[in-house]
């Protein structure tokens, strides 16, 4: 059985604070304390149905279980928001209201937790990074769940979107994926940023990397996986442009397991939120997110 069989059509919805503010914003007088969670239960319903699982943070997830159809299996992630992260060590801060050991009780059989990793920071730091993940990775394993782990890549001397960066990032997701594909962590998945930019890849942005160069980048940084399911998320890329990456990710014979996708699916439904109102924004979910979705499944199959 090959790692595409298992068929991941996953929709992600876990963002927290930061999507709450751009809620509230595009709201305006109109913005009601439960807007966060309206948005979430719309995406859920609309997309849950077609996606094979869907991701919902530790905040709103548990009061969002009851309402996952039967066909969509819950996945939680197990972290406290994103802006309680240091920028001194980019460690990621657990959540106060759940533990490992509740997974189970709620019936989720599914934790994804994501780590911020530079290959190339201090070696101490890292050291940290890893054992935490480990932990995780033993508690998931105790409690008999099934860990999706997240390395977010950065360098501590380079910033993202840029040239420079474009170059080194496909060595970083190698090196991020040969850490964490190790039998210690206890993986299951590897949730994994693509690992080429396409904004200076040949057809798309600037031909800084021709599309050959790019289908070897994919190879090589899926290889350290040594038959680890992977999993690609879209990190907030426009639409058209994650599709592609997934087929590119097919054209260079990467065994991927599908997709975890969440702003390229369903980002412009925020700003339709706050103008419209709910029925437009449910409506817009239904229709274009809906098709946007049954595209990516089209792509994988």
């Amino acid at each position: 059985m090959s790692n595409h069989d298992l068929q991941i059509r996953g929709v992600a919805v876990d963002a927290g604070s930061g999507l709450a503010a751009s809620i509230k914003t595009a709201r305006g007088a109109s913005a009601l304390p439960d807007d966060l969670m309206t948005f979430k239960h719309a995406v859920l319903t609309t997309l849950g149905p077609t996606a094979s699982t869907l991701l919902v943070d530790a905040n709103c997830g548990p009061d969002l279980l009851a309402d996952y159809p039967a066909s969509c299996e819950p996945m939680m992630a197990y972290e406290a928001d994103v802006y309680h992260i240091s920028d001194a060590d980019r460690i990621t801060v657990l959540p106060d209201n759940l533990a490992v050991s509740d997974f189970p009780r709620l019936g989720v059989k599914q934790l994804k937790f994501f780590m911020y990793y530079a290959p190339d920071d201090d070696p101490a730091l890292n050291d940290r990074k890893h054992d935490l993940v480990e932990s995780v990775g033993q508690e998931c394993a105790a409690n008999g769940l099934k860990f999706l782990m997240e390395p977010l890549i950065y360098h501590p001397d380079q910033k993202p979107g840029n040239a420079n960066f474009a170059a080194i990032k496909p060595d970083l997701v190698r090196r991020a994926v040969e850490v964490f594909a190790q039998p210690r962590f206890n993986v299951a998945i590897l949730k994994l940023e693509v690992p080429v930019d396409l904004n200076f890849v040949a057809g798309f942005g600037q031909s800084q990397m021709s599309r050959q160069d790019a289908l070897a980048a994919f190879r090589d940084a899926a290889a350290p996986a040594n038959g680890l399911p992977i999993v690609y998320l879209s990190a907030g890329v426009p639409f058209d442009w994650f599709k592609a990456s997934l087929e590119m990710a097919t054209e260079a014979g990467v065994d991927y397991a599908g997709f975890m996708c969440g702003r390229s699916i369903w980002s412009e439904a925020v700003g339709i939120f706050g103008a419209q109102g709910e029925q437009a924004m449910t409506d817009w979910l239904a229709d274009t997110g809906l098709t946007r979705l049954k595209r990516l499944i089209e792509t994988t199959q």
